[in-house]
């Protein structure tokens, strides 16, 4: 009996093992298929992926992709401004509130030619009830001047070629043409905590149409990290608008209009090993627009009626470490310091008050220090200090600078500022800045012609203030800001 248990307690193992051996052979033969079954979909997936998304890696610096690539960058801002005019009295905003909105895209259909563009909205809180002079909408600072319209605008859109080679040698260079990077530029850039655009802030900030090109030269001469750059651009056309001429020829020449206003010039770095570099700017603009002394006589100015009335030749030259020294401290290491020397010299080609209400040629001068250090108290903040100081004739063309009480590069005088920035979240910033301008001079922020008059500040009082428009003395602009970025 026991003996017949066993027998049959093995062949009932046997027939038991049989039975798995062979359920488990058909799993393993309907995994493999499956496995197969996946291999196949995972490479049709790769191939779809692939044609959608056939350039979606990183080369040359450029994104590449069949769809544009968007950036959002939206902040908030808060602005206390306070003037003192010339006559003692005061003007005041405790709540200036605006929002600015820029849409960044990029996109890059072959190895060489990119595309790049922004759209902006800036608004102020709430309608207005006043009457615009029409500035907040001209065409240099469309952008960057809060206006009370809801409109999205064009701010940059341009395609930009880049190759490793040029005319057979080891020199990398780039090619653009559309509505230019150029306001943002190099010294403005690190209040916001931006990277630099194109310009170099100390004489030009203002939105632009034209073209670049650039040479990267540190690998055919002793110079390290040089390059050099040639931009040009139309800042106001002569063409004549469609339907504004009874003649019907529409875009012509506007002959009863100031003519095309252009500039050229070129960047110059011939040093930058990564950590120092000058940099050089000269550029020069012509057909300038002004009030000349008539209009402003007669008060003809507020048709916005502007003349030609000359020329302007700007130069720079900016020093700038990033970091200081090599192992002194944690901070220099990570401490940014620039500091800039600017001149412009005019050209007027009116002897109605000239250009700055001067019939001759004048010079003036503008000096910029900057330094920007981690923040001693908070583990991840910066702060930042700035001084600017600007002669009696100091003309710059930083109209777009992102400053409420106007630009503190083109004052005819001394502006101080501090700012602290701070990372709340990997996508969310705050920043404090505080921002004060004394001027010894006016006219800092008008246009080129007698408008651009300078008048010693000493010279004005309660007294005879009303002859001279009432000129604001000092200004404070306090700004506290929240920045969302992806």
């Amino acid at each position: 009996m026991k003996k017949n248990l066993i027998i049959l307690s093995a062949v009932a193992a046997l027939s038991i093992n049989a039975f798995a051996s062979t359920d488990m052979e058909t799993q393993i033969k309907d995994l493999k298929a499956q496995i197969k079954k996946l291999e196949k979909q995972v490479k049709k997936n790769k191939k779809k992926i692939k044609r959608v998304n056939k350039k979606a890696t990183i080369a040359k610096g450029y994104a590449f992709g069949d769809n544009i690539k968007w950036g959002v960058d939206f902040r908030s801002t808060a602005d206390r401004l306070s003037y003192k005019l010339a006559d003692n009295t005061k003007s005041n905003n405790n709540a200036l509130l605006a929002n600015r909105l820029l849409l960044n895209m990029k996109y890059q259909g072959d190895k060489n030619v990119a595309f790049y563009g922004t759209l902006a909205y800036n608004k102020l809180y709430g309608a207005t009830t006043g009457n615009s002079n029409g500035y907040e909408s001209f065409d240099w600072v469309t952008n960057e001047t809060p206006s009370t319209d809801d409109n999205l605008k064009v701010k940059e859109a341009y395609w930009l070629y880049a190759n490793d080679t040029f005319m057979g040698k080891d020199i990398s260079w780039t090619a653009s043409v559309g509505r230019r990077p150029s306001t943002g530029g190099l010294g403005i850039n690190y209040r916001e905590g931006n990277k630099r655009k194109s310009a170099i802030a100390s004489t030009v900030n203002v939105e632009f149409d034209g073209v670049s090109l650039r040479w990267n030269l540190g690998n055919v001469t002793p110079l390290t990290g040089s390059w050099f750059k040639i931009c040009a651009g139309r800042g106001i056309t002569n063409a004549t608008q469609r339907f504004n001429d009874n003649s019907g020829a529409d875009y012509s020449k506007n002959s009863g209009f100031t003519a095309d206003s252009n500039m050229i010039g070129f960047i110059f770095v011939p040093y930058d090993d990564g950590q120092y570099s000058i940099n050089t700017n000269w550029a020069t603009a012509n057909h300038l627009i002004g009030y000349t002394q008539s209009d402003l006589t007669d008060g003809n100015n507020s048709n916005n009626k502007f003349a030609d009335v000359g020329n302007i030749i700007l130069t720079t030259i900016m020093f700038k470490a990033d970091g200081i020294g090599d192992g002194i401290s944690d901070t220099l290491d990570d401490t940014t310091f620039f500091a800039s020397y600017s001149t412009s010299k005019t050209d007027p080609t009116t002897t109605d008050g000239g250009m700055l209400g001067d019939n001759d040629n004048k010079s003036g001068h503008s000096i910029w220090l900057g330094v920007q250090m981690p923040c001693p108290i908070t583990e991840d903040g910066r702060v930042g200090f700035e001084y600017n100081h600007g002669s009696k004739y100091w003309r710059s063309m930083t109209y777009a600078e992102d400053t409420m009480i106007g630009s503190k590069i083109a004052a005819r005088g001394t502006a101080l500022e501090a700012y602290w920035l701070k990372p709340l979240t990997p996508s969310l910033s705050l920043s404090l800045r505080y921002t004060h301008i004394s001027y010894d001079y006016t006219g800092s922020n008008a246009f080129f012609g007698a408008d651009g008059t300078p008048t010693d500040m000493d010279t004005i009082n309660s007294s005879n203030a009303a002859m001279y428009g009432n000129p604001v003395k000092t200004a404070t602009d306090t700004r506290i800001a929240l920045r969302y970025q992806f």
